[in-house]
């Protein structure tokens, strides 16, 4: 039966186009391969326009963010900040470095402005110590904060891979202590000379 249903179906083709049946599905493929092209070329799915424009985005921060106006100085140490002072790190002075933290330790991540640079995907991070945020992935305000109790130990591992990623990436310029610490002036005098030595010399102090 499906012998006969071939032959007549390879008979009607041959007697309403004129074509074998060989030639007639080899046109048809060709047609529906030019279908989906020109498809492609005029309908674009929403995901793919979404990432279209994120990339533009990033595009123009980049071209931005690259401009000589901000240079890119040699890492500072800073010493011992509290929260407050991590703050004013967040990229709004240009005259100061951009950094911002994981579990209580401060990186400069100048280099990647604009990713963590005003305008940039990430600048929510710059000035912070965004380890609970990184942890979750969020973009929540309440997330960042150094506090990383209650964690699952998968948003640990993934914090950890976070912390892996700036050790290797990044120089790490100081810590942050906590408030009750504060009262030690020699902390924050430290804190201040260093940010003096970077805006008069900022290839002076680098990581040892």
């Amino acid at each position: 039966m499906v012998g006969g249903l071939t032959s007549s179906l390879t008979d009607a083709i041959e007697a309403y186009t004129g074509l074998s049946p060989v030639a007639f599905f080899t046109i048809l493929c060709l047609m529906f391969g030019v279908y989906k092209l020109v498809c492609g070329i005029f309908f674009v799915p929403d995901d793919f326009k979404s990432l279209r424009s994120s990339y533009i985005e990033q595009l123009r921060h980049s071209s931005s963010s690259s401009s000589p106006s901000v240079p890119i100085s040699e890492p500072v140490q800073l010493g011992d900040v509290t929260e407050e002072q991590l703050r004013a790190y967040d990229g709004s002075d240009p005259n100061k470095p951009l950094l911002m933290a994981i579990k209580s330790q401060i990186y400069d991540v100048s280099r990647s402005r604009m990713f963590y640079g005003p305008g940039g995907p990430y600048s929510l991070f710059a000035g912070r110590d965004a380890s609970r945020a990184l942890a979750l992935l969020s973009f929540e305000p309440k997330d960042f904060t150094g506090n990383i109790k209650g964690l699952s130990s998968s948003e640990l591992d993934t914090l950890q891979d976070w912390e892996d990623k700036f050790v290797e990436k990044y120089v790490k310029v100081g810590r942050i202590i906590t408030g009750a610490k504060t009262d030690d002036s020699v902390n924050g005098d430290d804190a201040e000379e260093n940010l003096e030595q970077f805006k008069e010399e900022p290839s002076a102090v680098k990581q040892d």
